[in-house]
């Protein structure tokens, strides 16, 4: 698995209308500055979100808690499974009665989706807690 440019954006844009939602609905331009990403680039992101447009300004339809980095990524990534027989959709392997990773990649796939799904975009708005800015 491998997150593309459009997913990172996708959770940079949220985190930012998160970051800002006291302001009402704020155009894309703002946030492209904000973010330094392309507007151009940013309107067909932000088309996949789950945010509500307005007057060419957008907000978020939920607060931040209800929002998870799976969901995001769910939305703007063609898939998260780490292999290709996982993919949904994906056509029933010939191989899966036999095949001796099929577990090892199940487990990783249950590890992916169960960590990005426990993190939420005001987990993402917190700055790292004071003292935890060593490096050993």
């Amino acid at each position: 698995m491998l997150i593309s440019t459009k997913g990172r954006y996708a959770l940079r844009v949220m985190i930012d209308l998160a970051e800002h939602q006291t302001e009402g609905y704020i155009p894309l331009k703002t946030i492209a500055q904000r973010q330094g990403i392309s507007e151009k680039y940013l309107e067909g992101i932000i088309k996949l979100l789950v945010v509500r447009g307005k007057g060419g300004g957008y907000r978020l339809t939920k607060v931040p808690e209800q929002y998870t980095a799976g969901e995001i990524l769910r939305l703007t990534e063609d898939s998260l499974a780490p292999v290709a027989c996982l993919e949904p959709g994906a056509s029933a392997c010939s191989r899966a009665a036999e095949c001796r990773t099929l577990s090892l990649w199940q487990g990783l796939d249950k590890a992916i989706s169960s960590y990005l799904d426990g993190i939420t975009l005001a987990d993402l708005m917190r700055r790292g807690d004071e003292g935890d800015d060593y490096v050993i």
